[in-house]
């Protein structure tokens, strides 16, 4: 973890660390989302970025880019292999995007900080093409377990959220696509507290086998019981993080050889 502070904001010892995990992958807008996404974290206090490309080597594009940000960051990269995302593959037998480069900063986390340390901290998975509000990181800070919160611009909905009951306890899920899913809920939406992810050691993302929709389940299960769930955000009520995405550029005028300067990282 490279420490700098130029920009970011001070260090308190008082605050858990937010663990922030964003996979990435080389696309036209890769430099575009992870700057935007840079400029919230810079906002937020006691942050520990892991970026983990999915590539065989890390590039120099993102790795320019942590250099440049003034947050504490780790850069990491696994290659997932192209015969296991590949279309013509069964849906049960590809690995979702985004899934050993998750795994891999779940490695990091447990192997390179001490348990028993005293460290305390909490563990998000921050993709890079959604829009985030700053409430929503320290609404997370204080995690005991799990906690969790709507997402807007999923399952095409609005937004989908737990359900409160009147104990303020989550009960079900409010979607529309399978909610009988064990954890019917978006990458987004949840947050774990670091211990947790230490005393379970063999918790991580299933790599195979897992049904569209069920890989955060796969995580959470061996994780957690909905009764550990504690909701956030006015109890479920306020919507602090979007699935904006950004439109795909229209490149048609670039040419076969390219018209601008290749050298010009974009």
């Amino acid at each position: 973890m490279k420490n700098v502070h130029s920009r970011s904001p001070p260090w308190s010892d008082a605050l858990p660390t937010l663990h922030v995990i964003t996979p990435t992958y080389r696309r036209p807008v890769q430099k575009a989302e992870l700057t935007r996404l840079t400029n919230t974290l810079l906002h937020v206090p006691n942050l520990h970025w892991l970026v983990v490309e999915d590539a065989a080597e890390r590039t120099a594009l993102v790795s320019r880019l942590l250099e440049n940000t003034g947050l504490n960051y780790t850069h990491l990269n696994i290659e997932t292999p192209q015969n296991l995302t590949a279309l013509k593959e069964p849906r049960n037998e590809r690995i979702p995007v985004g899934t050993m480069q998750r795994n891999l900063a779940l490695r990091w986390l447990r192997e390179n900080i001490n348990p028993s340390s005293g460290h305390k901290g909490v563990v998000y998975f921050a993709d890079d093409d959604n829009t985030y509000s700053l409430e929503l990181f320290e609404e997370m800070r204080w995690t005991r377990k799990a906690s969790v919160w709507p997402v807007a611009f999923v399952g095409g909905l609005r937004y989908e959220s737990p359900k409160i009951n009147s104990q303020g306890k989550v009960f079900g899920w409010r979607t529309v696509f399978d909610p009988h899913r064990p954890f019917a809920i978006d990458m987004a939406g949840f947050a774990v507290n670091l211990q947790l992810i230490f005393s379970k050691p063999q918790a991580y993302f299933k790599l195979k086998g897992v049904k569209g929709g069920y890989q955060e389940s796969s995580l959470l299960q061996d994780l957690i019981t909905l009764s550990d769930l504690e909701p956030k955000a006015s109890n479920c009520t306020k919507v602090l993080v979007w699935h904006t995405r950004t439109e795909s550029p229209l490149l048609m005028n670039e040419g076969e050889k390219g018209f601008t300067n290749t050298s010009v990282e974009v």
